[in-house]
């Protein structure tokens, strides 16, 4: 029609349609704000990792044997938790001291358990984690740190005696009995570890850790059984062994609970709720230039 109109081949006219945008250029995507950036999940870096965690474990080292011993209110700490576990009807540490002490393999085995997997376990997790799941290392390392953090604060706020320090109570210092190398606290190596930082136990708190990222994150049936059976064994060595409470390895989970926390606050998710892969591209032009985007895949 002249109008310009358009119609149909019956004559009659056709409905209208929306008008045709004319093509523009592609927009950049939305840059993510300095805050953002921050909170999101990125690749680790395995130099900086390394450097990162000697740095901190060396402060964390320097801290807790800088704390004051005060070794008068740690024993006194260390005869009211006793008392309390007495009352409560669950004082067996002596019990399980005295005897697993009486097999002789399997305490030097424990001690050298106690000395040597608190470090090897909690560094094999954390390098697997940063190998098989770059996305959710960074929220599981902050757990981590936080809740050691935390564990600093304990020792120096509640100084307490081991059991094996309790001369009143007989327990076995499984370490000297032996002859084993197996704890900073006892024998030759005393004098190089604060003796009194015994609440929270971190062997439960970064064992417990190790087992739960094990066990949310493994594929292999019989690895998850072994996230979980890793702290269950941790806490029957540091109390046949002597070195800590049932009531430490308490203080340890709230510490663990700390650090979910905080982590949960800063990523919005639980560290094993986050996406597996972090992948880096470039966004904007087609040959690769622009603003960095992240890309995350579960």
């Amino acid at each position: 029609m002249g109008d310009g109109t358009l119609t149909t081949l019956d004559g009659r006219a056709a409905a209208p349609t929306a008008p045709v945008e004319e093509a523009r250029p592609g927009r950049p995507e939305e840059q993510p704000t300095a805050w953002q950036r921050l909170r999101s999940p990125r690749r680790p870096r395995i130099w900086f990792e390394v450097l990162l965690l000697a740095v901190s474990y060396g402060v964390y080292s320097l801290i807790r044997n800088a704390v004051p011993e005060q070794k008068a209110q740690a024993l006194k700490n260390a005869d009211w938790i006793w008392s309390l576990e007495q009352n409560l009807g669950l004082a067996f540490e002596k019990t399980v001291n005295h005897t697993v002490d009486s097999v002789t393999w399997l305490i030097v085995s424990m001690n050298y358990y106690y000395a040597t997997l608190h470090f090897i376990v909690t560094i094999a997790v954390l390098v697997w984690m940063y190998r098989r799941h770059p996305g959710r290392y960074a929220a599981v390392r902050a757990v981590l740190f936080c809740m050691t953090a935390v564990a600093l604060l304990g020792y120096y706020l509640y100084p307490l005696a081991p059991p094996r320090l309790m001369e009143s109570e007989h327990f076995v210092d499984t370490v000297i009995k032996h002859g084993t190398w197996g704890s900073m606290a006892s024998g030759d190596l005393k004098n190089m570890s604060n003796q009194f930082a015994a609440m929270p136990s971190m062997h439960i708190g970064w064992s417990l850790w190790c087992g739960l990222a094990v066990f949310a994150l493994a594929r292999a049936p019989w690895l998850r059984i072994l996230g979980l059976l890793y702290p269950a064994l941790t806490l029957v060595v540091i109390v046949a062994t002597a070195n800590h409470f049932w009531m430490d390895a308490v203080g340890g989970v709230l510490c663990l609970l700390f650090g979910l926390v905080v982590a949960y606050a800063w990523y919005g998710a639980l560290p094993h709720r986050l996406p597996r892969e972090v992948e880096q591209r470039r966004a904007g032009t087609p040959g690769g230039g622009g603003a960095t985007a992240v890309r995350l895949t579960s």
